[in-house]
């Protein structure tokens, strides 16, 4: 039977499951709500590179992102730096809505999938 890796897991979620070469990330927020969605996108993209490194993996193998964000207004400026941060010719599948996120203060969640 395969090994399943779970990351930081507690009673609601693991913070990423790896399980044959697939890395799953959680949704990934910013630590810092205070600050507008160009800057909680960069941390939020730093932790994801932090998170995939751990398994052995990065950004260039990216499969999929779901990208939430407060106000669809923002996706401009979201992809500026989301743009910035993805290897040349390397954008996973992509999805991206608004949505009511868990805390006000949050203004966009990602969540991706990698391979190894």
């Amino acid at each position: 039977m395969t090994k399943i890796i779970r990351t930081e897991p507690n009673k609601v979620l693991a913070k990423a499951v790896e399980y044959h070469g697939f890395v799953y990330l959680q949704g990934v927020t910013a630590k810092d709500s205070s600050k507008g969605i160009k800057e909680q996108t960069a941390e939020v993209l730093a932790q994801i590179d932090d998170l995939l490194e751990r398994h052995g993996t990065d950004k260039t193998r990216l499969l999929q992102a779901q990208i939430w964000v407060k106000d669809i207004r923002d996706r401009e400026a979201l992809n500026e730096v989301w743009v910035a941060w993805l290897p040349t010719d390397a954008a996973p599948a992509r999805a991206c809505v608004a949505a009511d996120l868990a805390d006000p203060r949050l203004l966009v969640e990602i969540m991706v999938t990698a391979c190894k």
